[in-house]
């Protein structure tokens, strides 16, 4: 498999990373120490990865939620779960490999774990539809949701898509009903719910595993009613440019930071410095860790109060004036 692209803002690192790979290989080869000329080097790699992902603009932290390296709900299920028994299927029409399910363990405690899932290559990007779920999608989640509810088993959202599908055939089928359903079963579902957005969360798409009691989200994600090519387009006649993209970027106020000043967010996991592509186990561990703590505060809940908390946190977002 070809190397996945690097970002234009990520050069600099790409170009140190090689110079010191090659002048490991060279010692490897002649046998040489250079352990001396290493650590410089890899000292200033690690300053450089913090200084240009202290510094992103919107639009850079939407490019790095899409890359193709960066852990998927899979890799989490692998590296921060175990014991992961995988549920198929809608029981209307169809398996939908958009969203990847079942049960796992967090830290030994069973839970329902629910979450799109890209892929990394073509035949897999195909295979999962690029992360866009059908209404089947959606509706294989709420069966599980209320399967999990009927254990009385939490349940955990990974979100990391550009949205639902807008094909005909999921229109059909009634993608904007499967979508609705999901909000109100979510928002009257008596266990605890944690969603985590771990790459881009568009839309709608989005927000029909989004609706929980806790909503957290990886440092370099995004989470938008709309793409930022979508919004440059209709507000800018222009989704291609730079400049209207940016511009889209910051206005979406689509950023971890962003999301957590207007209290959409409840909290942000910090990422590796580099990202999470950069370290997919370092990443993990944090996701975990910030996990088990947060079911551990929902768990003393009663589910009438958990229910009552959910609802009254989304009623509270927003503003209007009468």
């Amino acid at each position: 498999m070809a190397a996945a692209p690097v970002l234009e803002f990520e050069r600099p690192i790409a170009d140190l990373e090689k110079q010191i790979e090659e002048l490991k290989r060279l010692a490897a080869d002649r046998s040489l120490d250079v352990a001396a000329e290493l650590a410089p080097l890899e000292k200033k790699l690690g300053d450089l990865r913090v200084q240009v992902y202290q510094n992103l603009t919107p639009l850079q932290r939407v490019q790095v939620a899409r890359m193709s390296r960066r852990p998927f709900t899979s890799d989490y299920l692998r590296l921060a779960f175990t014991d992961f028994i995988e549920l198929h299927g809608d029981r209307l029409f169809r398996e939908d490999a958009a969203i990847m399910a079942g049960w796992a363990r967090l830290d030994g405690e069973t839970v329902m774990l629910i979450g799109h899932e890209r892929g990394r290559d073509t035949k897999e990007n195909l295979k999962r539809n690029f992360g866009m779920p059908h209404p089947e999608g959606y509706r294989k989640a709420l069966r599980l949701m209320k399967l999990a509810e009927k254990f009385q088993v939490p349940v955990i959202t990974f979100i990391d898509t550009p949205g639902a599908w807008p094909g005909l055939g999921a229109e059909e089928r009634g993608q904007s009903e499967a979508i609705a359903r999901n909000l109100l079963e979510m928002s009257q579902l008596q266990v605890p719910i944690i969603a985590t957005v771990i790459g881009e969360g568009g839309s709608g798409g989005a927000l029909a595993l989004g609706v929980a009691d806790r909503v957290l989200m990886l440092e370099n994600s995004v989470y938008s009613t709309i793409s930022v090519e979508g919004c440059a387009a209709i507000l800018w006649k222009d989704g291609k440019s730079p400049e209207m993209r940016e511009k889209a970027a910051t206005a979406l106020r689509l950023t971890a930071a962003d999301l957590v000043e207007l209290r959409v967010v409840d909290e942000v996991i910090p990422e590796p410095a580099g990202g999470a592509h950069s370290d997919h186990a370092a990443t993990a561990q944090a996701l975990r860790e910030t996990l088990s703590r947060n079911l551990e505060e929902l768990r003393r809940l009663k589910p009438d109060k958990l229910v009552r908390r959910r609802r009254e946190k989304f009623l509270r977002m927003g503003q209007f004036t009468e």
